[in-house]
């Protein structure tokens, strides 16, 4: 990718990689209005989602947590939870900006569940 398509201001974002139509195994729609949409992410144990994208920045409410690695489009791991010290707990309310193409894989021991919140405007 070069610097102009993660740019979010010239970002193409393609329905087909919307996380609900690229990954609907891991994300539900809970509510949708003009303004925000609401979404239930599960992934399992040793699952990975297909690479997918957030269009919108997020408020982010984790119900579980587990070590998890996003991977770039090309599979570049650009996250691991384990080395970050990020300290990820359930019950953590986090913000994420507008995230490229990626996926995600579960290395831990329990099922990520997340609430999102995608803020349309």
């Amino acid at each position: 990718m070069n610097k102009d398509e993660t740019n979010n201001s010239s970002q193409e974002w393609l329905e087909s990689l919307d996380a609900v139509v690229a990954a609907p195994n891991h994300h539900q729609v809970l509510l949708e209005t003009e303004r925000v949409r609401v979404l239930d992410t599960r992934i399992k144990p040793g699952d990975e989602t297909p690479v997918h994208t957030h269009r919108w920045a997020s408020i982010l409410y984790v119900l579980s947590a587990s070590d998890f690695i996003r991977f770039d489009a090309i599979g570049n791991a650009v996250f691991d939870s384990r080395t970050a010290k990020a300290n990820i707990e359930n019950g953590t309310a986090l913000s994420s900006p507008p995230l490229p193409p990626h996926s995600v894989r579960n290395v831990g021991d329990g099922e990520i569940r997340v609430i999102s919140i995608e803020l349309k405007d």
